[in-house]
């Protein structure tokens, strides 16, 4: 069974005007500690996914704490797309309820990927149980700005509800905020994805974050 850090930074496109900003907020992420970054690009051409993609496996952060993003010290996650995490050569997928079924992921990126599923309640937790996803996430946790016609907020309690029904990892999203953070661990989840409260400062905010999560 695999083991997910703390925290789970997604880096949304969405957020950054050219791919040179997108690439020093990864960089800053690290610096601060990540050891997880989710690619996320709900809105871009397969081809600009494919470049920016490309471009954080080539980056090489000063303060880095490996030669490139891609090291062993650090695990890159595909939102959605099997094909480019292949083609970027990404550590990962993460798919949704309307995306590729997990077991038609698993065919794509083969046995040694991770492969992470997002389920809303616990009917769809029990069924991506069954599969070979790597780790659950659940949510929203709270209620989040950082996506269109967000499920219904399951809170602690619906974390809770999950831990009961899976021993695999397990990822809490949705407005999850150095504020709420220890409180969603307590409830069982083995690690929080975080978009917007890593957005300022991501570095001195990663630390922020494990210092707290610890």
């Amino acid at each position: 069974m695999i083991s997910v850090p703390r925290l789970y930074a997604i880096v949304d496109a969405a957020f950054f005007s050219t791919t040179e900003n997108l690439m020093a907020y990864a960089g800053e992420l690290v610096a601060g500690g990540c050891a997880l970054l989710q690619y996320r690009n709900k809105s871009g051409s397969a081809r600009s996914m494919l470049e920016q993609a490309r471009e954080l496996c080539r980056q090489s952060p000063a303060e880095a704490p490996a030669p490139h993003l891609s090291s062993a010290h650090l695990r890159l996650i595909m939102n959605d797309r099997a094909d480019l995490a292949l083609i970027a050569e990404f550590d990962g997928v993460h798919v949704g309820q309307d995306d590729l079924s997990p077991e038609s992921v698993r065919k794509i990126i083969g046995p040694d990927r991770w492969l992470g599923v997002s389920t809303h309640n616990p009917e769809q937790l029990a069924e991506a149980d069954r599969t070979s996803a790597d780790y659950l996430a659940i949510g929203p946790v709270f209620s989040t700005s950082s996506k269109e016609q967000a499920d219904p907020v399951v809170g602690l309690e619906g974390v809770r509800r999950a831990r009961r029904l899976t021993q695999k990892p397990l990822v809490a999203i949705g407005g999850i905020t150095r504020q709420n953070a220890a409180s969603v661990i307590e409830a069982g989840a083995d690690s929080v994805a975080v978009i917007s409260d890593l957005l300022r400062e991501p570095r001195k905010s990663a630390e922020e974050f494990f210092r707290i999560l610890r």
